[in-house]
């Protein structure tokens, strides 16, 4: 009778080269090619005034006076909302900041901005050092907010409406006309799309259902953060119209700055540099502003609706980085 010897040895692995799981590439802040366009767009606005408006100094020290700085304070309280919004549905994922750091991190994505869409703001939640977001959560947060802020922009075009059928059968009347109803025909559709084919876009982009989650929680808190916000930045268009003397009603003033904004969404340039530029020139054109003041104004809103935010979101990021060690590139 045979014995068994018990259970073999397992067999020693074979030599060999030991293989390294990947490494993650590191994420590279192009801050050089911000400062770039940064640098690009400032000289062409300061050309621009030196051909048709006020000198640029002149112009800037308009940003000084106590009209500018209202009109500055109320752009630093549109950025606050839309960061307590963003924080609102970071817990949503199980990620708790406090005020001022949720507020920190969430500025520090308007580094981002001057990117096609806007999409580079997408990398907020990306970037935390610990327990950063997924890339499907960060989407979908970002998916959130750029459906909040559409959302509320259109709610702000209404009043643009009844400014055109007030201004008669002036000429610019019938084009405006109908590029804001294909605006909004075409906005409409791609809505009804998406809720008719949301299981379908689901199934395809799973990101889209944390969107949908995100916008589900808590509705009327994040609709009136994302429409405050923006209709403090429409006040400070108005305050800036004043400061010009440029006499247009706030709510008008919000409505071109509204339909400005969704032109440039609706370009997908980054940031919408050019057609939010061109837009609301137009528009105030049409009221009646003559072209130097028009370009005057909508270069001084663009420095505290955009760049400001852009040069507060670049310091907030080196900060966070350098110092909090709370953003990391890897």
């Amino acid at each position: 009778m045979t014995h068994d010897a018990g259970p073999q040895a397992a067999d020693p692995a074979p030599a060999g080269p030991v293989i390294q799981p990947p490494i993650k590439p590191a994420i590279r802040l192009p801050i050089k090619q911000l400062l770039l366009v940064l640098g690009l767009v400032a000289t062409v606005y300061a050309a621009v005034l030196l051909i048709w408006g006020d000198s640029p100094r002149a112009s800037l020290a308009r940003l000084g006076s106590w009209t500018g700085l209202q009109a500055a304070a109320l752009c630093l309280l549109s950025y606050v909302l839309r960061g307590v919004r963003w924080r609102l549905w970071m817990a949503h994922f199980e990620r708790h900041f406090g005020w001022l750091q949720g507020l920190r991190l969430y500025l520090a994505g308007y580094a981002f901005t001057p990117t096609p869409g806007n999409v580079g703001e997408a990398m907020r939640g990306l970037l935390l050092a610990h327990q950063p977001l997924t890339p499907r959560q960060s989407l979908a947060i970002f998916g959130a907010e750029r459906l909040a802020d559409l959302l509320c922009l259109l709610l702000l075009c209404l009043p643009v409406l009844g400014w055109l059928f007030s201004r008669g059968a002036g000429p610019a009347r019938p084009a405006l006309l109908l590029g804001l109803a294909a605006a909004v025909l075409l906005l409409t559709l791609l809505l009804g799309l998406l809720i008719l084919r949301r299981q379908a876009l689901r199934q395809r982009l799973g990101w889209l259902k944390e969107a949908w989650q995100c916008l589900a929680l808590r509705p009327l808190r994040w609709l009136t953060l994302t429409l405050a916000a923006w209709a403090a930045q429409g006040l400070a268009v108005w305050l800036i119209c004043q400061e010009l003397q440029v006499d247009i009603p706030w709510l008008t003033a919000s409505g071109f700055y509204a339909v400005a904004m969704v032109a440039g969404a609706l370009s997908a340039l980054p940031a919408g540099l050019g057609g939010t530029e061109a837009v609301l020139t137009g528009l105030l054109v049409a009221q009646g502003a003559t072209p130097a003041a028009a370009l005057t104004i909508t270069v001084l809103v663009r420095l505290l609706t955009l760049w400001l935010a852009v040069a507060i979101g670049l310091l907030s990021l080196l900060y966070s980085a350098a110092i909090r060690k709370e953003i990391s590139f890897r």
